[in-house]
């Protein structure tokens, strides 16, 4: 369920052709590759932004580990990712059938399925919503009722709430309906438990707070695009000053987030957030200070490696739940 923007997310037909280049050129894997036979599943796998589902692989897992600090239950581990990554296509794929408009209109976008009518927009919709009411049934059946209510309210908010209605109105789009893109934190945690406990909303807050920087470091390489599709993102309406600086103090916000964990786990997990956490806060701030000093900056590796930077400090936390070893917390009597 992951609320965000990758680079490069082109479409099937981009798919096919990589493929095709990779075995054999113009041979039999090419033709293959290039059917309208292949192109069409392609087309619809590509609708559910499968590099934007990473996210929902981060957040979820350590999220549930750490629910059931030293346990893990692999069968309910891999039918709440399914049950997620239905929701997450479903709210991509209604994603793009609202933005199919400006999609056409952005070269980051413009490979996308439906900017280019490779799938009919009617077709994407019921492929959308069909999703969606899977994953609610899925989940309620496997898990519980209130992780597959999470999954729908992420559904709802991110297509109504972020992008038919904060989308195209306001710089503070992604700071707002970038929370949908923090619900795997929710739906783990209820999976596992049946309820929302703190370190859930504290996984949430990491998220939430780390969105923005994330997007706007993004934002800021592809103004031009989102200034063409008249989105207002914050680099399209500040400058560069402006936004650098916004996006240093949505990183401490999120480093003080991630710190804000500590006294449910362990040793291990406190190392990481910590270390991790300042070389975050030193790539923002190296952002910052070169666009103060008029230097021409690269804000597309920022964006970059604040994946990375997620990626770690959630596989912390999973190795620090794995493990199981006393909290921070129960040694200082918290």
């Amino acid at each position: 369920m992951r609320i965000g923007h990758q680079p490069g997310n082109s479409g099937a037909h981009d798919s096919s052709t990589a493929l095709a280049d990779r075995f054999g050129g113009d041979g039999i894997a090419a033709k293959v590759m290039s059917s309208p036979v292949v192109r069409k599943p392609l087309a619809y796998i590509a609708l559910t932004k499968p590099r934007v589902i990473e996210l929902l692989l981060v957040a979820t897992i350590p999220t549930m580990l750490l629910a059931d600090r030293g346990n893990v239950d692999i069968r309910l581990i891999l039918v709440t990712l399914f049950g997620g990554w239905m929701g997450a296509a479903s709210a991509n794929t209604l994603n793009c059938v609202a933005d199919a408009d400006i999609d056409k209109v952005m070269k980051r976008t413009a490979r996308r399925p439906l900017a280019r009518d490779a799938v009919p927009t009617s077709h994407a919709f019921v492929f959308g919503v069909v999703l969606g009411a899977l994953s609610f049934a899925w989940l309620w059946w496997q898990a519980n009722l209130l992780s597959g209510i999470l999954v729908v309210a992420t559904i709802l908010f991110y297509v109504f709430v972020y992008t038919k209605g904060l989308k195209r109105r306001t710089s503070q789009n992604v700071v707002w309906g970038g929370a949908a893109g923090c619900m795997p934190a929710l739906v783990g945690w209820s999976a596992v438990t049946g309820t929302i406990g703190w370190p859930s909303l504290v996984l949430f807050a990491v998220i939430f707070f780390w969105t923005p920087p994330h997007t706007w470091a993004l934002a800021m390489r592809y103004k031009e695009d989102y200034r063409a599709a008249g989105v207002p993102m914050l680099p399209v309406v500040a400058t560069e000053e402006q936004v650098t600086k916004q996006i240093v103090i949505y990183t401490w916000l999120t480093v003080l987030a991630t710190l804000a964990l500590i006294p449910a786990t362990g040793v291990i997990y406190a190392a990481v957030a910590i270390v991790a956490g300042a070389w975050f806060l030193l790539m923002a701030h190296q952002l910052y200070a070169g666009v103060r000093r008029g230097e021409s900056v690269k804000p597309l590796r920022l964006f970059l490696q604040s994946n990375n930077y997620l990626a770690v400090v959630f596989c912390g936390l999973a190795v620090d739940s794995v493990l199981g070893w006393n909290t921070l917390g129960s040694l200082v009597g918290l």
